[in-house]
C-alpha cells in the first residue's frame, strides 16, 4: 500500500488505483469502479464529499483510512 497523506482529499483513481498511469498507481482498495459505486449506494463505502457543484468526486482521507481499517479486521 502506498503512503496516504495525513489529511486532505483523495480522488477515485487514488483509491482504486490506475494501472494505465505513468507511473502506475497501486490501489489502496483493489476493487473495480462499478463495484466501488455499488458499495457507496449500498452504504458499505463512504459517500464522496460534496464539492459545491463541481463534477469531481473526492473522499476525505480520514474516511478512507477508517474504511481500510474496517476492511482489514
Amino acid at each position: 500500500m502506498h503512503e496516504l497523506p495525513k489529511s486532505g482529499f483523495l480522488r477515485l483513481w487514488q483509491i482504486i488505483g490506475d494501472p494505465r498511469a505513468d507511473p502506475p498507481v497501486p490501489p489502496l482498495i483493489p476493487i473495480k469502479k462499478s463495484s466501488w459505486w455499488a458499495g457507496i449506494k449500498s452504504g458499505r463505502f463512504p459517500k464522496p464529499v460534496d464539492r459545491k457543484g463541481l463534477r469531481i468526486a473526492m473522499w476525505r482521507t480520514e474516511d478512507i483510512r477508517r474504511l481500510i481499517a474496517r476492511l482489514s479486521e
